[in-house]
């Protein structure tokens, strides 16, 4: 009941398991999402056939180049920053079971 009510914490080993399901199952279920999708429909396979080939055309080698980099940087960025939030939730945790140990 301590759980449902807020009076205890998740465990650390919970957070470490949903870190890795944002790390890793997240990012690779999103890709197949959208395959499924891409393939499932042909209006999506179209509009995506058009746009990827229309905005490729467009685009110089340099700015295809620099394209490619921006997204794996925000890619990087996305997945620090998912590392980063986790950390500070069990560091939290730990200080606030450290905190609590003192007073007892």
């Amino acid at each position: 009941m301590d759980f449902l009510s807020f009076k205890s914490f998740i465990s650390i080993e919970a957070l470490i398991f949903f870190y890795y399901i944002g790390a890793i199952i997240l990012p690779l279920g999103s890709w197949y999402l959208v395959n499924w999708l891409i393939k499932k429909y042909e209006a999506v396979n179209t509009s995506y056939k058009n746009v990827k080939s229309l905005i490729w055309q467009t685009l110089s080698k340099k700015q295809k180049r620099r394209l490619i980099i921006m997204f794996a940087l925000a890619f990087i960025f996305m997945e620090l920053f998912w590392r980063m939030l986790f950390e500070f939730l069990i560091a939290y945790i730990q200080i606030r079971d450290a905190l609590l140990q003192t007073h007892v």
